[in-house]
């Protein structure tokens, strides 16, 4: 059976080998015909942990690794860029 593949962006990264990854669809609604926008969020599992918020990874559904992870990040698509605004900042 083919394991599902999404895209989607870390939005937080503060635990331990894992990282929530918010993905985005859009749908039609079924009675007007707008393109309305739903997300949903994902835990991933990431050994390394290499990934941080922003970053647009693929996720790979997998065997449950936890009560709330059974989802893996196989890579990052693209990094996260930093803002010149949020460096000045930290300063």
């Amino acid at each position: 059976m083919a394991r599902r593949v999404m895209l989607g962006t870390v939005v937080s990264d503060k635990m331990q080998q894992t990282v929530v990854v918010r993905v985005e669809r859009k749908i039609r609604h079924p009675l007007y015909g707008k393109i309305v926008r739903r997300n949903k969020k994902y835990h991933a599992h990431d050994a390394d942990e290499s990934c941080k918020v922003g970053d647009v990874v693929r996720i790979e559904e997998c065997r449950p690794i936890s009560k709330t992870k059974c989802w893996r990040v196989v890579e990052r698509v693209a990094s996260a860029v930093v803002m010149a605004d949020d460096v000045a900042g930290a300063q």
